[in-house]
């Protein structure tokens, strides 16, 4: 199914920060590259804390939605609130990236029963894919 346009431009345009701040710690571009991954673990909490509200909404579609789906709603902003407070940062950056990418077996529960759009996944997938990327290698700078 197609993405629509706006959903599409939208999220895509997300992608915008993190990957310039993932390039600038990469590259050591200037006096704040050293705390650009830090904003890469910030910018990635905040991402999983929308997409926690986005499976809420989707998972209030239903006349009674049961414990199990908003329970689950609730674990990506969990961990985006782990990561920033566990003050090891490439710890954090390796945990969130996993955390986006074991998200999308969420996004395709929600796809299968009905209750997220078609596209849903098809726009999920490069996203998660794009920021866990972000954060692994600006994890990765930290250490190297």
């Amino acid at each position: 199914m197609r993405i629509p346009l706006p959903a599409l431009v939208l999220g895509l345009a997300g992608l915008i920060p993190p990957v310039a701040l993932t390039a600038g710690a990469l590259l050591d571009l200037g006096l704040f590259a050293p705390s650009m991954p830090g904003f890469v673990l910030t910018y990635a909490a905040v991402i999983l804390s929308f997409l926690g509200g986005s499976w809420w909404g989707f998972a209030s579609r239903q006349e009674r939605p049961g414990w199990g789906l908003l329970a689950i709603a609730v674990l990506p902003a969990l961990a985006g609130w782990a990561a920033i407070f566990s003050f090891q940062p490439p710890s954090a950056l390796f945990g969130l990236a996993a955390a986006l990418i074991a998200a999308l077996a969420v996004d395709a529960l929600l796809v299968q029963r009905g209750l997220a759009p078609g596209w849903w996944m098809t726009l999920r997938v490069p996203l998660s894919a794009g920021l866990a990327l972000c954060c692994a290698t600006s994890g990765w700078v930290l250490i190297r």
